[in-house]
């Protein structure tokens, strides 16, 4: 009897859960924040999709959420497994996975660790812990903590939400003048606290940026870990417009000697960035839940770590995989990201058809699945329409 999957939704990574397990004959269940039009929701490849308010109390969702959960078991006849792509709702999920479990199955590690590795700071110093290199990095608590950073560190820097979830956090930003990042300490003080952490920028490309995907399972000969690189990204501090498998045993190491360090059980998306002063890669984030490109990383028989994930909570064998090297990923904005260059003239038409040349597989567009991309196409039109007609003058 196939388990059935609820997939939360708080993004737009998740279309790649349905497709995955849809294409096994999976009944992939979807729900999404309530109000907002999301291109994830057009798949055909959900069985039941419904809205979810997500601005109401924990009690109630946790409370709706057992109800649907209901429903699935009593349709399938076994319990159903609970993913997501979120950092927020695998917060949730871990912080409530005492009721939450009486109706779903989902990976739980050792101990509590996911809020703690959402948080930048924490992050920081569990990976010292474990002996994994990290950015210089400190957790001011004051203006003053902010200028003692910069008598002994050189800008730019990179400033980071200690705590992505705490009241109302500024966004991630590369900071390169003394008096702006003063200003912003500045801020962080009136609001009410410092949330913030202060990290040395390492210098590089969106090329020196090295992802691992993997899942951890309830036994170690279940895990799976590939790697890759980014070729280019939405923004300075931004996700992967543009990606490929690449072997790289440092990293694989270093996320295996983390995570099992931690106990950590699950799907995982880490990224490092090679410092090419020290020859080291160094932990930027650990997104403890699935990652929003993990279809980058489809092995030689298109295993990803939702499949194999799938197939250990449901008490299967995960057939043996390898890494695809040389396999592209391309989110569609890639064209946004590199027009830019194209008309300073530094990137040629023909430099970005041969830089996507080998890609398999696309983040919104799949020929068995095309809605989506459409949906996705008709609101950047949208989006747009508005300030391209407030600029045409009105006849007179």
């Amino acid at each position: 009897m196939s388990a059935p999957v609820l997939v939360v939704c708080r993004g737009d990574g998740d279309i790649g859960i349905a497709r995955t397990l849809g294409r096994l004959g999976v009944k992939v269940h979807l729900i999404v924040e309530k109000g907002l039009t999301n291109p994830v929701w057009s798949s055909r490849y959900w069985a039941t999709k419904k809205r979810w308010d997500f601005a109401c109390s924990e009690e109630e969702s946790v409370a709706s959420l057992l109800d649907f959960g209901a429903v699935l078991q009593t349709a399938h006849g076994v319990p159903p497994i609970l993913l997501t792509t979120s950092d927020w709702v695998a917060i949730f999920i871990e912080r409530n996975s005492r009721p939450l479990q009486e109706q779903f199955v989902f990976p739980q590690p050792v101990r509590p660790i996911i809020r703690a590795l959402a948080n930048k700071w924490e992050m920081h110093l569990l990976a010292n812990e474990h002996g994994i290199p990290t950015p210089v990095t400190v957790c001011p608590a004051s203006r003053a903590d902010v200028e003692e950073f910069l008598e002994t560190n050189t800008l730019p820097c990179v400033v980071k939400p200690a705590d992505p979830f705490l009241g109302d956090p500024s966004a991630k930003q590369i900071v390169y003048s003394r008096q702006d990042l003063i200003d912003r300490a500045d801020r962080e003080e009136a609001s009410g606290g410092m949330n913030m952490v202060l990290q040395e920028f390492i210098p590089g490309n969106a090329e020196s940026v090295w992802m691992c995907n993997g899942y951890f399972g309830s036994q170690p000969d279940r895990t799976v870990i590939f790697t890759g690189k980014k070729l280019r990204q939405v923004s300075p501090t931004g996700v992967a417009s543009l990606a490929i498998c690449l072997s790289n045993e440092t990293v694989a190491t270093q996320t295996r000697q983390l995570m099992e360090g931690l106990g950590y059980r699950g799907c995982v998306g880490i990224g490092f960035r090679y410092d090419t002063r020290d020859g080291s890669y160094k932990l930027l984030d650990v997104n403890a839940r699935v990652s929003g490109i993990f279809r980058l990383f489809a092995g030689t028989n298109e295993m990803d770590v939702v499949r194999a994930c799938y197939l250990d909570l449901t008490g299967q064998d995960a057939p043996a995989t390898a890494l695809q090297r040389g396999r592209k990923w391309m989110r569609e904005d890639d064209v946004v990201v590199v027009l830019p260059a194209m008309g300073s003239r530094r990137v040629s038409i023909r430099d970005w058809v041969r830089s996507v040349r080998g890609v398999q597989e696309m983040h919104w567009f799949s020929a068995d699945d095309p809605v989506p991309l459409l949906v996705w196409l008709r609101e950047k039109i949208r989006r747009r329409l508005p300030a391209r007609f407030g600029r045409v003058p009105k006849a007179s």
